[in-house]
């Protein structure tokens, strides 16, 4: 509905998600399909990342932000 009426950003909490037993990257890999298909220009900015295997699940399936709090990759 946000990409209908031409929202910019669209912000699913895939962490949030995960804490509910859903899995918040199949919601990701849905929308960005979605708007692929009707060629939506709503970007899809993938927040309360929890590690970084929701980083690299998210560059993959064509996010296209994915907020990264301080703890989640650690410096080398």
């Amino acid at each position: 509905m946000a990409a209908k009426v031409g929202a910019t950003y669209v912000s699913p909490f895939v962490g949030r998600l995960d804490d509910i037993a859903s899995d918040g990257m199949d919601l990701i890999r849905e929308i960005v399909e979605i708007y692929d298909n009707y060629e939506f220009s709503t970007e899809v900015l993938v927040a309360s990342v929890r590690h970084p295997m929701h980083i690299v699940q998210a560059a993959r399936m064509g996010a296209d932000i994915c907020t990264c709090p301080a703890g989640v990759i650690e410096p080398r």
